[in-house]
């Protein structure tokens, strides 16, 4: 009797789990954590103080060293109306002073308005005493990551600095990479090997970002020469423009030729529409890639204009493991249309016309604004803004620094096919804490052993994930006394299982915990268990396990449910 009863009992059990297999729901596709990254904001300045003393502000028009021709003459009239640098209390500018380690800080300080990244030791250098000058800018150059020191805990403020060492400062505080930094150098300077080691990749990056500013030979760096007042506004100039805070300059002026034409310099002649603009960055590869892919690459090519907000590669990474491989099957091509789209809003539409609310897409569905004025950070839905105005000569873009979903693929998830059967990986429960959580009911089979373990009974299962592949799985067996589960277990990778004729998505899970016999004398026991969990659709997940609880005689069950994601 009783074995008949375990066989019907199994042949039930599974028989549910095949029809609701047989009913997935779509799965929704998960929002991204966060890819950490800085948040460049328009500096606002106050008067230069590049060397000690008071200096006042000018411009080329009362400069008197510093006329119209003068090749540096765009970078410098425009830093000294941001009041970024100034000239001398004689109305000179003094272009070719050298710039020491103390002056460069000060410039830095003056024209960003970065994040910190770390902290400098209390008390700072050893060489840079608290009333000295520049010490606040020494300090707030080295905490948002532009300017480093020298071994011994020194800074050396009065040493003049060269050119490479600028050049480095400002590719490390914009966070700046390149990915074939010897052919870039190589490409682009005769004395590509008078670079030091360590500035390789930094000067590299900042050649492709078109910071480089060469005079009076585009294609000679001279790294190791002192930087001059004129090549440090130059240098700062273009960096500003890399974050969008100032218009790139005309390229009919001749200091536009002195320029290293590393990437496509936004604004000047040339691909300078928002594709062009995304493809000549380093950090857009991924969403130049998907654009390609799903035929949009005319459409952001054309007059617009657009106000785009551009997922960086970070932000494409931390999508869920295989969902940009899914997004670029053929079948799941409409969902990534729909998916690129929601980041593309009609208009060009600069910083200081943003508010918060919500702004209509091409897609038809709203992104949701939030401008935070006294911390100077922009929000669209979950993701962060992390440079404003990169001017395209179209429209202008956003780095953003996660994926945005869009409501209207809330019921459909890059890897379900036509036929509602799943293709690719997905998390099984929902996400709470760090991994998936569910809880539901089951029915314990027994298999040997003399508890309720080892009889057929009903149980509640749970599943609460701690992180991303540990979870603990707390579970009751329900009989004449009831057994508590509670192990932790290791959860692998989702992978794709075809059954009759059907492809899901199964994820094993491996783990050991305690088993506590309520019975009389409460007992206690170590267990090992293993099972799987099946997704199925946004709101249950199908589990089955084997438990073994080693009390004095062992006891082994396996327990087949389902669970309700929360």
């Amino acid at each position: 009797m009783f074995s008949w009863f375990r066989g019907s009992f199994v042949k039930s059990s599974l028989l549910a789990l095949g029809v609701l297999a047989a009913t997935l729901t779509p799965i929704v596709i998960s929002i991204p954590a966060s890819a950490q990254d800085t948040t460049p904001a328009p500096g606002t300045t106050t008067p230069d103080t590049t060397t000690p003393g008071t200096t006042t502000p000018g411009t080329t028009s009362n400069l008197s060293d510093v006329g119209s021709n003068y090749w540096a003459s765009p970078f410098i009239t425009a830093l000294a109306q941001r009041n970024v640098i100034a000239g001398f209390p004689d109305g000179t500018f003094k272009p070719d002073q050298p710039v020491t380690r103390a002056q460069f800080a000060a410039m830095i300080q003056k024209a960003f308005n970065q994040n910190t990244v770390r902290q400098l030791a209390s008390g700072g250098f050893s060489d840079v005493p608290a009333n000295y000058w520049a010490a606040d800018a020494i300090r707030v150059a080295y905490e948002t990551g532009f300017m480093s020191g020298y071994p011994g805990n020194r800074f050396l403020p009065n040493e003049q600095i060269p050119k490479v060492q600028a050049i480095v400062a400002l590719s490390s505080g914009l966070g700046l990479t390149s990915s074939d930094a010897s052919n870039v150098l190589n490409t682009y300077y005769t004395d590509a090997s008078a670079i030091p080691n360590y500035a390789v990749n930094n000067v590299a990056a900042a050649t492709q970002a078109n910071i480089v500013v060469n005079y009076p030979e585009v294609r000679q760096l001279n790294p190791q020469r002192t930087l001059t007042r004129a090549e440090a506004a130059a240098l700062l100039y273009q960096a500003l423009v890399r974050q969008g805070q100032v218009q790139p300059i005309a390229s009919n002026l001749p200091a536009a030729s002195y320029i290293v034409a590393g990437g496509t310099q936004p604004g000047t002649t040339g691909g300078t529409d928002i594709v062009s603009l995304a493809a000549s960055s380093p950090s857009f590869t991924t969403l130049t890639s998907l654009l390609k892919a799903a035929g949009l690459t005319e459409t952001l090519q054309q007059a617009g204009p657009y106000t785009v907000f551009a997922p960086t590669d970070q932000a494409f990474a931390a999508l869920p493991p295989g969902t940009l491989q899914q997004l670029q099957q053929p079948e799941n091509r409409e969902t990534l249309i729909k998916l690129l789209r929601y980041h593309v809003v009609p208009g060009q539409i600069t910083a200081s016309q943003l508010s918060t609310g919500e702004l209509k897409t091409i897609e038809d569905s709203p992104v949701n604004i939030k401008v935070d004025s006294a911390s100077n950070q922009i929000a669209v839905n979950n993701a962060r803004v992390l440079q404003t105005n990169v001017q395209a000569s179209n429209g202008v873009i956003y780095p953003i620094n996660e994926v945005l979903i869009p409501p209207n693929l809330t019921g459909q998830q890059p890897g379900t096919n036509q036929g509602g059967t799943t293709t690719g990986q997905v998390s099984p429960g929902r996400r709470t804490l760090g991994g998936p959580s569910y809880i539901g009911v089951a029915g314990n089979i027994g298999l040997t052993g003399a508890n309720a373990l080892s009889v057929g009974n009903i149980s509640v299962i749970s599943k609460l994930g701690l992180t991303r592949n540990i979870s603990v799985r707390p579970s009751a067996v329900f009989g004449d006394e009831t057994i508590v589960l509670v192990p932790v277990t290791l959860d692998f990778a989702s992978q794709a299982a075809p059954v009759s004729g059907q492809t899901f998505s199964i994820s094993p899970f491996i783990g050991a915990g305690v088993a506590i016999d309520t019975s009389g004398d409460t007992d206690i026991a170590v267990m090992a268990t293993g099972g799987v969990d099946i997704p199925l659709g946004s709101r249950f997940t199908a589990t089955g396990a084997v438990n073994a609880a080693f009390f004095d005689e062992t006891s082994v069950g396996l327990t087949l449910g389902v669970g309700y994601n929360f």
